[in-house]
């Protein structure tokens, strides 16, 4: 399991700061349980979906054990985005009480809105 580099502190403060938050779990995963404010884009669809995010605001990805939200950070890193942290299993934040500065809901990134 992958243990995260950043302390709930440290992800709260950039999430009041504007960071993306993004799960990157299948969306079956991601209604069972989503961190608040997060926003749902399936690791193999992230790279149909880079224009909802932007390159100039620091990107959260999470899954539930660190892999796939590894993975997205590395193709992330390799579409240009330089802010992007590995949160690793949201059950390390699960009881962080994160909390989006605007709270917005669970929102799901569904193949029908992705952009090419």
């Amino acid at each position: 399991m992958f243990y995260p580099a950043l302390t709930c502190e440290e992800a709260q403060t950039l999430i009041e700061q504007g960071a993306q938050l993004v799960d990157v779990r299948t969306a079956d995963e991601y209604r069972h349980h989503a961190l608040p404010g997060s926003v749902n884009i399936p690791l193999p669809v992230i790279q149909r979906a880079l224009k909802q995010l932007d390159k100039e605001t620091p990107v959260l990805v999470y899954c539930i054990s660190g892999a796939r939200s590894g993975t997205a950070k590395r193709m992330l890193e390799a579409c240009g985005f330089s802010r992007v942290h590995n949160l690793g299993s949201y059950l390390f934040y699960n009881n962080c009480e994160l909390t989006p500065a605007i709270t917005t809901g669970y929102r799901h990134a569904s193949t029908s809105t992705l952009r090419s």
